[in-house]
This record gives structure tokens, C-alpha cells and sequence, in this order.
């Protein structure tokens, strides 16, 4: 997959170009300024930089001079809103390959950097193929404030509040919550909002990595360390200098390892394996863990002074099962993400399809849940997502029980049928007449116990015929 770098301080020519081109099949990073983009540059490579030429602080044509010092194989296209041919030329001859003027045609855009990959391709050295590049993760501008961290719950509004101010600081965060709860989302949006930001972000799952691996992993080792190690390879906090190292699974970590990473935490410096000198790096760390640490600091199992050293600032992610204002929102959020994904028509959750989510345990939290939703959309087969959908069939015996039924028993259907319709309507009654009372007579309220949008409650309580009367706390 290529990479492209899009340079300009104007946010929705940056947004069109990322969202566009991303669609294209290119992996795309963003940057307001020319000083972000020489940051990005110096610790990534890309195929092709799209900058514009009139930028605060550091132009496109000197942040092409600075780049092509150390990166002469990155192709520019230069972005002017100014078409004139000196501005063109100046730029030609600071050897861009081409440019393009505004108001522009993304088609057009397309097919320059097509071009341009073409042209790359044909000057790649042998054995470098196009998008053979790092595959660190990277939280640069463009991202959203909170990634795709979404919440509506008071456990998630304190999250978002402590976010912003754990950013600022330049102490260790520690990150505790169940599997799934979306602890690697916090730690990018701490590290998307912090001074860090323009810098690498690199997640390591401590637990992913086999034992005898890990330590040359994190700090790299030096040619003839060991058998195989024919060339001198940078570890994770190497890579990460200047940016924020994400230990996932922290607690997975062994004793022997954690020796070396106290000594990191409070030196900033490390010995590469079969290395002689220490290599120092500015990193700040991030520590992820669903263990409970205290208890393996107890056991013995994990050290006290790394632990306090790690568990600086806190944040703990509660579990979907304990936040079910956050599961419509989240619901919806990925039924939209996969119906464009798998091009499909489903718009809707209904009614009833939710009060089966609100009722699930989701051991899984929310991981399960977008898991839920992608292969409910997968199998829908209306512009409504119904229960059948949601393979209830896979749920454990006894999260089903809890999910309302006519009689709260089995279901019994006489010699002479039934009118569904009444039936339906006579328990919608029910759940209203209930929301309602815990509500105190807020429409609002009730539509949020109930997971249907205020419009679905409207209808709702018109149809079944609900006076002002009933409304009244």
C-alpha cells in the first residue's frame, strides 16, 4: 500500500484528500504545516508528499528543500492556489514532479499521483517495492479528537475529561479495563493531543511477543548479537524517540525484562542486545493491562518500583455491561461504519434488535459488540436491522433468557393464531408506560432507556395514542 503524506494548513482541503484518497486504497497521513510534515518525513518514509505552497511558518517549497536532504527519493506535488507559471517553475526546479492548482479536480489529483507512483516504482533500488514501508501505527493530524473513542455515559465523559489534561502532562499513564474496552484508543488520543503528537506512536503487545524475541524487540540489537543478526536493527524505543511507546499488556511482561524497561523509565537510557554502548531516547509511556497489577505485585509477579513508576496517571475503562448508555451510541456508529463498508442498505436498528443489545452481558465489551454489528449487517437482509440478524442463536443460554419476551416464558401460539400486531403493540404500551415512569415524564429520558432516537419516541407515543396527561412527572 503506498503511503502519502498530504501537507496544507487549510483542514478541509486535508479532510477531502485524506477521505478520498483512502478510498483509492493509499495509506494517507495528514499535516497542517510544513514543520509537522519534515517531523513525519524524518521518522517515516512515503512515496509521494502532496503539499501546498503557501503555508505559515514553513512553506511547501522549503519543506521540499529539507526533505529531499535526507529522503531525495520522496516525489512532490506541489498544491498552489496561485497559477502562475513563475510559481511553477520555482517549484519544478526544486525538483518537484509536478503541481496542481486550485480549485482542483481530486480525479485529476488521482491521476498525478499515479503517475507519480509509476515513476517511483521505475527508480525504486531492486527489492523495494511501493508501500514497503514501516508499519508502525502513527497519530498525526487529521485524526479525531477521540479517534473512534465514542461515549455518552458519566464513565466516559470523566474519561474524555481526564484525556485532554493527561496529555499536557509528560508523566506515564497506566490504563486498566477488561479486553475490548478500548484501551488503545485512550492511549492514541492521549498521544494525538499531546506535544508528542507529530512524532511515532508504537504499540507493542508485550504479550504477542514470544519471551525469547522480546527484549531485541524493544531495544534492538547490534550485528553478530546472535545467530542471524546479519545487519544492526533498531528496537521499538528506538523508533519511538521523541514519541510515545504503547505497552500493551503490560502486565504480561517477565521479571527479566522488567529490570531493563525500570531502567528505561527512570534513565531514558538502554543497552541494545549485544550491544556495547547505551542508546538514550526521550519516550513517554502508555501501559495498557487487564490484569489487576497490585495483585501481581503482591504475587511477586511484577515489580513495585516499575509498577508506580508506570501507574502515574490512571484511567480505568469500565466494561460495556456497566455503561449501557454508550451501547445505542456505539450500535449505530458501526452499523454506519459497515453498511459503507460492505455496501449495504441498513439505516436502522430496530426497536427491538437493541432492547436484545441492552440486555447482552458483552463479556467481550466493545470489540464483541462491533462484531455483533458487522455480521448482523453482513446477514441483514431489510434496510432495518432485525434480531434475527444479530445471530441471537450464538448468545449464551442465559443472556437469551433475559431478553423480553411476550410472557417472560415460552412462547405459546393457539390452534386459531394470534394477532401479532396487537400483541406488539400491547407490550410497546408496556415499555413506554415504564420508561416513562422512570423518566418522570421526560420523552428524552425514556427514548434513552428504551435506545430509540427521540423522532422513534415521538411516533411512538402519537401512535399509541399517549396524552399530556401521561407525560407529567
Amino acid at each position: 500500500m503506498p503511503r502519502l503524506l498530504i501537507v496544507d494548513d487549510e483542514q478541509g482541503i486535508r479532510e477531502m484528500l485524506e477521505i478520498y484518497l483512502q478510498r483509492e486504497g493509499y495509506e494517507v497521513m495528514t499535516a497542517a504545516d510544513g514543520e509537522t510534515a519534515l517531523a513525519y518525513c524524518k521518522k517515516m518514509p512515503f512515496d509521494v508528499v502532496i503539499a501546498d505552497i503557501k503555508m505559515p511558518r514553513m512553506d511547501g517549497i522549503s519543506l521540499l528543500n529539507r526533505v529531499k536532504e535526507f529522503s531525495p527519493e520522496i516525489i512532490f506535488i506541489m498544491i498552489t492556489a496561485f497559477a502562475s507559471f513563475e510559481t511553477a517553475k520555482e517549484s519544478m526546479k526544486k525538483e518537484a514532479y509536478d503541481y496542481i492548482t486550485k480549485p482542483f479536480d481530486v480525479e485529476e489529483v488521482k491521476k498525478k499521483i499515479e503517475a507519480a507512483l509509476a515513476q517511483r516504482a521505475e527508480q525504486a533500488p531492486a527489492g523495494r517495492e511501493l508501500g514497503a514501508l514501516s508499519k508502525i501505527p502513527h497519530a498525526g493530524d487529521g485524526v479525531p479528537q477521540f479517534e473512534h473513542l465514542l461515549g455518552a455515559s458519566p464513565e466516559m465523559k470523566k474519561i474524555f475529561d481526564i484525556i485532554p489534561r493527561a496529555a499536557t502532562s509528560k508523566t506515564n499513564v497506566l490504563i486498566t479495563g477488561e479486553s475490548g474496552t478500548g484501551k488503545e484508543l485512550v492511549a492514541k488520543a492521549i498521544h494525538a493531543q499531546s506535544p508528542r503528537s507529530a512524532l511515532p506512536f508504537v504499540p507493542i503487545n508485550c504479550g504477542g511477543i514470544p519471551e525469547a524475541l522480546l527484549e531485541s524487540e524493544l531495544f534492538g540489537y547490534k550485528k553478530g548479537a546472535f545467530t542471524g543478526a546479519t545487519i544492526n536493527k533498531k528496537g521499538f524505543f528506538e523508533v519511538a524517540d521523541g514519541g510515545t511507546v504503547f505497552l500493551d499488556e503490560a502486565g504480561e511482561l517477565p521479571l527479566s525484562l522488567q529490570v531493563k524497561l525500570l531502567r528505561v523509565v527512570q534513565e531514558k537510557t538502554f543497552m541494545p542486545v549485544g550491544g556495547t554502548e547505551e542508546v538514550k531516547v526521550d519516550v513517554r509511556i502508555i501501559s495498557a493491562t487487564n490484569k489487576d497489577l497490585e495483585k501481581k505485585v503482591i504475587e511477586g509477579t511484577f515489580r513495585e518500583d516499575l509498577y508506580y513508576r508506570l501507574n502515574v496517571i490512571h484511567l480505568h475503562i469500565p466494561p460495556l455491561r456497566e455503561r449501557k448508555d454508550d451501547i445505542p451510541l456505539l450500535a449505530n456508529f458501526f452499523l454506519g461504519k459497515y453498511a459503507q463498508e460492505l455496501g449495504k442498505q441498513v439505516t436502522e436498528i430496530s426497536s427491538y434488535s437493541m432492547d436484545c443489545l441492552l440486555q447482552y452481558s458483552f463479556p467481550g465489551n466493545v470489540r464483541e459488540l462491533e462484531n455483533i454489528i458487522e455480521k448482523g449487517v453482513a446477514l441483514a437482509n431489510t434496510s432495518i436491522m432485525l434480531p434475527e440478524s444479530l445471530e441471537l442463536s450464538k448468545f449464551k443460554a442465559e443472556e437469551q433468557e433475559k431478553f423480553p419476551t411476550a410472557d417472560q416464558g415460552k412462547v405459546l401460539i393457539p390452534p386459531e393464531g394470534v394477532q401479532l400486531d396487537e400483541i406488539l403493540e400491547r407490550y410497546e404500551k408496556e415499555y413506554i408506560t415504564e420508561a416513562l415512569k422512570l423518566s418522570k415524564g421526560s420523552i428524552t429520558g425514556a427514548a434513552k432507556l428504551l435506545g430509540i432516537s427521540f423522532r422513534s419516541m415521538r411516533y411512538r407515543l402519537e401512535k399509541n395514542k399517549f396524552n399530556e396527561q401521561t407525560l407529567k412527572p
